[in-house]
């Protein structure tokens, strides 16, 4: 009877006592779901269209339970790929973190070729039309706005409708070999200028070999500008 009863108060005992929680994989998806709804609203309010599908997320998963909200963020580019894996973790007392993917579709306005352009062709606002398209299938990036494209040249020849993205194009050379040009030397605020001439072609931001007129030493400045080029005193 003692053994009986025993053996009924340890069955009584743990049917009071809460099994062991943990974080599901339902809870998961649904913080998942949560992140991706936020990011398309975010997004919205910019002009894009973002759909999205998380991926499957084994349903035996059981992980340690997390007594804050779990964290989400993408660990992979969503601009850059339709299907960006994301970070999950629990910044708990017993911190765990884990990756789930994800399908993303980005939609939005960005720049394609009015007509089909030729290599070394100026790009003016009559060659680009607007043209809404998923912008995240293309892992070399979009241009969205006209101003970052209009002045530069186009590196190789694109088709009528194709996307136009950065690196089909190339800033104009501000510099040509044989110009003439101002050289500016600079030490906090004082400068001294001189003439000299250009000895490659180049384009802002780029060094160049020039040769100094009055002393006819060469030297390797910065180009800043058409026609002007900055060497430190």
């Amino acid at each position: 009877m003692r053994i009986t009863n025993f053996a009924l108060l340890l069955l009584m005992s743990g049917l009071s006592t809460p099994l062991l929680a943990g974080t599901t994989a339902e809870q998961i998806q649904k913080a998942t779901l949560a992140f991706l709804d936020s990011f398309a609203s975010e997004q919205a309010e910019h002009g894009y269209t973002v759909s999205f599908e998380p991926g499957s997320i084994d349903s035996r998963l059981a992980l340690a339970e997390c007594e804050k909200p779990l964290n989400v963020e993408f660990s992979g580019d969503p601009w850059k790929s339709t299907s960006p894996s994301l970070q999950v973790a629990c910044e708990g007392t017993r911190p765990w973190r884990m990756f789930v993917t994800a399908s993303v579709s980005i939609h939005g306005p960005a720049l394609v070729a009015a007509r089909p352009l030729t290599r070394g062709e100026r790009i003016t606002e009559g060659l680009l039309a607007k043209q809404s398209v998923e912008i995240n299938s293309s892992r070399r990036g979009v241009i969205t706005d006209s101003k970052q494209a209009i002045g530069m040249e186009v590196r190789r020849a694109v088709n009528a409708g194709s996307l136009v993205t950065p690196d089909m194009l190339s800033a104009p050379n501000a510099v040509e070999r044989g110009d003439h040009v101002i050289i500016t030397a600079k030490t906090g605020g004082f400068s001294v200028r001189s003439r000299g001439k250009a000895l490659a072609s180049a384009s802002v931001g780029e060094q160049v070999l020039v040769e100094n007129l009055r002393s006819s030493r060469t030297i390797r400045a910065s180009v800043v500008a058409p026609g002007h080029v900055e060497i430190p005193m």
